[in-house]
């Protein structure tokens, strides 16, 4: 057989047609109709964009935040829509509060069929300004909080058909700076999720890991911010908000809950993220030079008072943020 340009495109386009159309057979074969799934920060955000496509596809729902006001708007909106929703507040870095509210859920339901652990914190900053409290607290939520939730909720797992969605982050998987604390608990948490799997697999549980890179959900006006705040919030909330760095988080969920479905192994989101996921890993160095060069152009200051995005004073004229801005509306990130 001659290859050629043409051949080689068909050849690969044919490939791509069936490897996507065994995806398609794979999640189709896990229908979410009448399944539980548990949500952990699912009151807002991506965790609610999550709730909604789960909810789409027939599946009963348990909220899980530690605000109570954020979390029943959320529960709210769900029912209108005729989903069963159980909205439970519970702060996920104790873990009595964990055990109590896994046995609230099973209680209620009589089954948990998908775990999904969205809840985190993140806080934006140069490493001047970070405490030893600021990793801790990172570490709090974003590892131990996912720890906790899967610890306490194993047991009622069902063998061959659960699954357990860690959403980590493109951070999780090669360090952003002036996000140290939140990239340190994300890689404890991709190399927890990733040797879970391994360990989970004889018992036909599907650990799934999630990495996406920068998503419009609205998130910054409820991220942490220190050192020269306005700066900080100024180059977040921008790159957040245009498309080309960040990926549409209504898109981000579906594609989601088509991998939990499917039982993926690992899911990079974004296109940014995918090239930087694929540069990481052959050029590491490399990596690390150019963001030693990032971190030189990104603000410097040695304040180290933490402020709420939402009480900052918009740094950057509002047509740069207007997608973000939209997101947060939408997404209950201003409740």
């Amino acid at each position: 057989m001659k290859w050629n340009a043409a051949t080689v495109v068909g050849t690969l386009g044919a490939l791509w047609t069936a490897r996507e159309a065994v995806r398609r057979w794979q999640a189709a074969r896990y229908d979410l109709r009448g399944r539980v799934v548990l949500i952990s920060g699912g009151s807002r955000g991506l965790g609610l964009l999550l709730a909604r496509e789960y909810a789409r596809l027939g599946a009963k729902l348990a909220l899980v935040a530690r605000d109570a006001v954020t979390l029943e708007h959320a529960c709210e909106e769900l029912r209108s829509g005729g989903t069963e929703v159980l909205g439970v507040p519970c702060d996920i870095s104790e873990p009595e509060q964990v055990s109590g509210m896994v046995e609230r859920v099973a209680a209620a339901f009589g089954r948990i069929d998908v775990v999904v652990n969205d809840a985190g914190t993140i806080e934006v900053g140069p490493l001047s300004t970070m405490t030893t409290d600021d990793f801790a607290e990172a570490m709090d939520i974003n590892f131990w909080g996912a720890f906790n939730v899967i610890h306490h909720v194993l047991p009622h797992l069902k063998a061959g058909e659960a699954r357990i969605v860690n959403i980590s982050s493109i951070g999780g998987l090669l360090s952003v700076p002036h996000l140290l604390p939140y990239s340190t608990s994300k890689f404890a948490l991709t190399g927890f999720s990733l040797g879970l799997r391994a360990e989970l697999a004889q018992r036909g549980i599907s650990v799934v890991t999630i990495c996406p890179g920068l998503m419009r959900t609205g998130s910054p006006v409820n991220a942490q911010f220190k050192g020269d705040v306005s700066a900080e919030y100024a180059w977040f909330s921008v790159a957040d908000s245009l498309p080309f760095l960040s990926m549409k988080a209504e898109r981000a969920a579906r594609a989601i809950v088509r991998a939990s479905r499917r039982g993926d192994v690992l899911l990079v989101l974004g296109l940014p993220a995918k090239l930087g996921a694929i540069a990481n890993a052959l050029f590491p160095s490399l990596v690390v030079r150019s963001s030693e060069l990032i971190a030189r152009a990104l603000p410097h200051s040695t304040d180290a008072e933490g402020v709420r995005g939402r009480q900052i004073d918009r740094p950057v004229p509002g047509w740069l943020t207007t997608l973000s801005d939209r997101a947060a509306s939408a997404n209950n990130e201003l409740s």
